[in-house]
């Protein structure tokens, strides 16, 4: 007879009893399984066919002396709790040295993150903030309190990527990402028209599809220009009732950036007229607006350009 306590580490972001087919075989192989009462992976397994014994709560060493005592009798396996039994593999390991002839001692991996796994981790977080027994300040925030802080990370994130430092950018890009974490969850509670993260994934998700007919459709677009024109098109079916090229353009993007945008715009609509009217002119925000044009028709991003000749003088 096998003496082995096998620990079966599963990970809580994906469905309960999706496991590998080792997993299974080792359900199917144990004398005796184990689990803490409560466990959804627990009941998953429950629901399949598979007999468990429950555990209550315990404390690590309790839980640890009980498992390798009934490892020395037959082969028993440990369903590992959602939160990762902390202490459990210590106490476990400082059980079996204190026995002359221990049994084995096996983790076996059952379940893994799939990419992407951690933004539930991120949701789950967010709501725990946001729920009674919370965080005080993060309960009183709404949308228009937020804004703020979206707009400061937006520009932090911004001069991380510049910077070219890959640990910084992965900093900002979380703290960037959790302002659409916190703007979805108090979006839950809105009386007339509330959404969740859900709602904005699924809406980001379809205007992708939509907008990718060269990828997921029978549209043929093989330069990058022609999916730029392609995107363009669609963008204009989609909203028909804008009356002017320029809806749309945020007031609070900085003058450079909204210069860039406004002058595309306008010759997308063949309206280079209207920007070439203003341009000949030489007052100073003629001659601003003639050197962002200047930039774009070289390729050239004038605001981020601006941005880097102002670093030297922090040198």
């Amino acid at each position: 007879m096998a003496h082995r306590l096998t620990l079966l580490l599963t990970t809580p972001r994906v469905a309960p009893g999706l496991l590998t087919r080792d997993a299974w075989r080792a359900l199917d192989g144990a004398a005796a399984v184990w689990a803490r009462d409560g466990e959804y992976q627990a009941q998953a397994l429950m629901d399949a066919g598979v007999e468990i014994g429950l555990r209550a709560d315990a404390s690590a060493p309790a839980l640890a002396r009980d498992l390798v005592s009934a490892a020395e009798e037959g082969e028993v396996l440990w369903v590992g709790s959602a939160d990762g039994d902390p202490g459990l593999t210590d106490a476990i390991a400082a059980e079996v040295s204190r026995l002359p002839d221990p049994p084995e001692v096996e983790l076996l991996i059952g379940s893994h993150d799939v990419q992407g796994a951690r933004l539930l981790d991120v949701v789950a977080v967010m709501d725990r903030l946001r729920s009674p027994g919370g965080c005080p300040w993060d309960a009183k925030q709404t949308p228009q309190t937020l804004v703020p802080y979206l707009l400061e990370e937006a520009h932090e994130a911004i001069e991380a990527i510049e910077s070219g430092d890959a640990a910084h950018v992965r900093e900002e890009l979380g703290d960037l990402l959790l302002q659409v974490a916190f703007q979805s969850r108090v979006a839950e509670e809105d009386p007339e028209t509330p959404f969740d993260i859900d709602d904005v994934a699924g809406g980001l998700v379809e205007k992708l599809v939509r907008r990718h007919p060269h990828v997921f459709g029978s549209v043929e677009a093989t330069t990058p220009e022609a999916v730029e024109a392609n995107w363009a098109a669609i963008k204009a079916s989609e909203k028909p009732d804008r009356s002017h090229p320029l809806e749309g353009i945020p007031q609070s993007l900085p003058a450079l950036a909204r210069a860039d945008k406004v002058i595309a715009r306008l010759e997308r609509a063949g309206l280079g007229e209207r920007v070439d009217a203003v341009t000949a002119g030489d007052d100073l925000g003629a001659r601003l607006l003639a050197l962002v044009r200047e930039a774009r028709t070289t390729g050239v991003d004038a605001e981020a350009t601006l941005r880097s000749t102002l670093r030297l003088l922090a040198e």
